[in-house]
């Protein structure tokens, strides 16, 4: 006797496969999903950590901002302190060369010779007036016919630098602001 397969039997094995394949897809699925997962949450944390880093770079580079406007202030501070100095050695240089050609004008020795009193007056009251311009510098009190003098050369002829210095302080007023002064 020949067996028939029976309908069920036919089936069956289409029903195990359909099954099998279902399986299958579902396993990939799930695998699937598990790595997506894992990338998520490895991506995240890459994330996080590139969130810190950038905060991390921006407080250097506020720092360095900080930084490179401080020494900005420095450098334009220093500038000006040098155009100050630059200034002051110039006028510096002016009273030298002022004051070496007044030396320069005359021969001392050759005067000294002929005339000795008169040259050890000039240079005996040049002497004075150059030490009370060091005393000027210092800090010394002004005499009553400096106060009243009307110019430089008036205040100290050594030295008529430091009346222009006095009243650019305002330790000393011109005489002809004060007399205005008085007359209002």
């Amino acid at each position: 006797m020949v067996r028939r397969p029976s309908r069920f039997n036919i089936i069956m094995p289409s029903f195990l496969y359909v099954g099998m394949i279902l399986m299958v897809v579902a396993g990939g699925g799930a695998l699937y999903y598990k790595s997506t997962q894992a990338t998520i949450m490895e991506l995240t944390a890459y994330n996080a950590q590139l969130t810190a880093n950038v905060e991390q770079i921006e407080q250097a580079n506020q720092k360095n901002i900080d930084t490179i406007a401080r020494m900005e202030a420095n450098f334009e501070s220093q500038r000006e302190n040098f155009e100050a100095l630059q200034s002051s050695f110039n006028t510096i240089r002016e009273q030298k060369n002022q004051l070496q050609n007044r030396l320069g004008r005359h021969d001392i020795g050759a005067l000294a010779a002929a005339k000795p009193a008169l040259v050890e007056r000039v240079i005996n009251t040049a002497s004075v007036k150059a030490f009370r311009c060091f005393e000027l510098e210092s800090g010394a009190p002004l005499t009553e016919n400096e106060r009243s003098a009307t110019n430089g050369k008036a205040f100290n002829s050594e030295c008529p630098w430091i009346y222009d210095d006095l009243i650019a302080s305002g330790v000393l007023v011109e005489s002809s602001t004060a007399t205005s002064q008085d007359n209002n």
